[in-house]
Parts: structure tokens; C-alpha cells; sequence
């Protein structure tokens, strides 16, 4: 009974970390081929399009390697998820719309990105034994940080800090939350961390349809600043 118990856990493992391995190609490939759109819509040769491509599937993840102290970063270790990224990239240099029409596909392979790197990212930092919450940030790091490396590699503001930009780190961390939750409570298994990465996807693309900002601070427009004589 106790050694069926045993296989069973260590199957449903496998499937978990399949599930992982899965997740994290499918966000990579996602995340290139938005840095290989921006560099379209940049107009920049192929080279300038492998860079912003690696830059934007790599970026996120290397820097939460970094910051747990998984060194070298897995990136570097594992080419599978660099010949990922330059394939996306070669695909999008022959096959991709015009560059006017560029942003709607853009948006879209960003928030499956974003939504998948905020779960692997999570689960990642947690199995190294980093508590719940502090995994949850790291999970929102691994999500953002690419799109942060993107933008200022493509020239400009990175729109998680824009207040023009719809909510983009906020799902990201409402993504990277739920996982950690489930992680602490031992309900984190293939469907279930697929069902976050869902929840946070589908919250940045009803931020971006409806336009749903984070709030800034009021500013009084009555007055002016005047100094002192």
C-alpha cells in the first residue's frame, strides 16, 4: 500500500514538472515573439530582432536566478529555451503582419507570457525555499522583467511604468499570488497552476479592453508652486 502511495507520488511529481517544463518553453516562445514584434514594428534588421526576441523570453527569468541565487541562470544551462527564442524569432522575421497591425498581436503574446512566467517564476522561487510570499514577488519579477528589458532596448518607457498603460504588473502579481497560495497549501498540481496562469492572462487582457488603470495620486491644479521671496 505504502510503495503504491509512493509510485503515485512520484508520478503525479513528474506530471507536475512536466507540467513546469511545459509552461515555462510556452511562455518563452510567447514572450519572443512579442520582442520580435516590437522589433518589426521598430523596423530592425535580424539581429536587432534575435536581441529584443532573447532579451524579452530570457530577461525575466535570469534576473530571478540571480536574485535566489541559481546560478549559472538557467537560461545559460539549458539551450532548449535559447533555440526557443531565436526559432520564434526566425519565424516572425518571414511570417508577420504589417507593421501597423503589429500592436494587437503584440499585446496579446505579452499577457500569455506574463501570465505563464508569473506561475513557472513562482513555482520556481518556492522550490528553492523561498517562502510563499517572497516567492509571489519573485514570480511577478520573472513575469515583468522582460517586458521591462524589451521596452528599453526597443526606446521606450517601460509601460509598467506608464500611467497611460493599462494594469500590468497587478496581474502579473495576482497570477504569481494565487500560485504561491497554492504552493503553501499543497494544491498546486498541473491544472491548478494552469488555472492561475489563466486567471492572470485573462485579468491583463480585460485591463487592456476596458482600460482599467492603477490610481495616481490627485493633483491640485489651483495652486502654483511659488517660491519663497
Amino acid at each position: 500500500m505504502i510503495a503504491g502511495l509512493d509510485v503515485m507520488a512520484t508520478q503525479l511529481d513528474s506530471a507536475v514538472n512536466a507540467a513546469q517544463r511545459i509552461g515555462e518553453l510556452l511562455g518563452v516562445i510567447s514572450f519572443a515573439a512579442s520582442g520580435a514584434l516590437l522589433a518589426v514594428r521598430k523596423n530592425l534588421d535580424i539581429f536587432g530582432m534575435a536581441v529584443l526576441a532573447c532579451s524579452t523570453a530570457l530577461g525575466g527569468g535570469v534576473i530571478r536566478d540571480l536574485l535566489i541565487g541559481r546560478t549559472p541562470p538557467a537560461a545559460f544551462t539549458d539551450l532548449t529555451y535559447l533555440c526557443a527564442s531565436l526559432l520564434t524569432a526566425l519565424v516572425i522575421f518571414f511570417k508577420h503582419p504589417s507593421r501597423r497591425l503589429t500592436r494587437g498581436p503584440l499585446e496579446v503574446f505579452d499577457a500569455i507570457g506574463l501570465g505563464l512566467f508569473c506561475v513557472t517564476g513562482t513555482a520556481v522561487a518556492y522550490a528553492q525555499g523561498i517562502g510563499a510570499p517572497t516567492a509571489a514577488l519573485l514570480g511577478m519579477v520573472t513575469a515583468i522583467g522582460g517586458g521591462v528589458i524589451r521596452d528599453v532596448l526597443g526606446g521606450e518607457v517601460p509601460r509598467v511604468l506608464r500611467p497611460d498603460q493599462e494594469l500590468y504588473a497587478v496581474p502579473a502579481l495576482f497570477g504569481a499570488a494565487a500560485t504561491a497560495t497554492l504552493l503553501h497549501f499543497d494544491a498546486y498540481w498541473a491544472w491548478t497552476g494552469l488555472l492561475a496562469a489563466c486567471l492572470a492572462i485573462g485579468f491583463r487582457l480585460l485591463a487592456r479592453r476596458y482600460g482599467w488603470h492603477a490610481p495616481q495620486a490627485r493633483r491640485d491644479t489651483g495652486r502654483l508652486d511659488r517660491t519663497p521671496d
